[in-house]
């Protein structure tokens, strides 16, 4: 099985949600956005990892972080595990492939999501060593565009380079933004229960849904201004499951079912 088939593989096992709209896109394109994603899912594997401490994860994550920013062409990312073998048995397989994933990018693009995964990881490194206390609306904002808000940035360097494509990219980072908050919502009571609380000093819910709708405007007028083609047929789909999940949990529900989610892609795909 070649690498890019893997991935998919991979990916559709760790998010269903993501497969669909990668797996639709041309090759090219697809193997762009498959590396970013399943790069930034092995570090977000390892930030969320309930059996690790703190200082650990920051020390994989900022090792992760120096492989990349020292990488080449490739050849010389062996040691995403410097130090810390032994704990890697703690790791799903997404995590510990990482390598795999970065090699995965075309070589005219990888450095790019190179760059952006080495930062990201040192973001979560910094969230980490500081249990992601969040107390203002700001700190908010830092968290939402360390780990989304960039992606989106990402995203539009990837329509960039793919096709030409031309974005806004303060509405890039919106997007990013608007569907991390909407993942802050949906996973509220289960980060409370291992000790990390995303919503602001006194902030409620309903507080929350409304930052996160002003960034989804910023995600509608980004999709909107994107032209027929692979970024399009990519970003509606993210962005109609989260307006959706921001709908049902405005009215009292935890989060979309499975057959809602399937009913939306295929009503936003045309699938039959």
């Amino acid at each position: 099985m070649d690498l890019r088939r893997d991935a998919l593989e991979i990916l559709k096992e760790t998010s269903r949600t993501f497969y669909i709209p990668i797996s639709r896109l041309p090759v090219e394109l697809q193997a762009a956005v498959a590396s970013a994603y399943l790069c930034m899912r092995a570090i977000d594997e390892i930030e969320d990892n309930p059996d690790l401490d703190n200082p650990t994860k920051a020390k994989f994550l900022r090792n992760i972080s120096l492989t990349l920013q020292a990488a080449v062409d490739g050849s010389n990312m062996d040691d995403f595990w410097l130090g810390l073998a032994t704990h890697q048995s703690l790791l799903p397989e997404v995590s510990i492939r990482i390598r795999e994933w970065a090699l995965l990018a075309p070589a005219s693009i990888a450095p790019r999501v190179w760059d952006a995964t080495a930062a990201m990881a040192d973001r979560m490194a910094y969230w980490a060593m500081n249990n992601w206390t969040i107390r203002t609306e700001a700190d908010l904002d830092r968290y939402t565009f360390g780990v989304a808000g960039a992606v989106g940035l990402l995203l539009s360097d990837l329509w960039a380079w793919y096709d030409g494509t031309r974005t806004d990219r303060t509405q890039a980072i919106g997007f990013g933004r608007g569907l991390q908050a909407v993942n802050i919502l949906r996973n509220h009571n289960e980060d409370r229960a291992r000790g990390v609380e995303f919503f602001p000093e006194g902030w409620t819910a309903d507080d929350l849904q409304i930052y996160a709708r002003r960034n989804l405007s910023l995600a509608d007028a980004y999709t909107k201004s994107l032209p027929p083609g692979p970024a399009l047929d990519f970003c509606q789909i993210p962005l109609t499951l989260a307006h959706a999940t921001l709908n049902v949990m405005a009215h009292g529900e935890k989060k979309l079912s499975r057959s809602a989610v399937m009913a939306l892609i295929s009503q936003v795909t045309g699938a039959k």
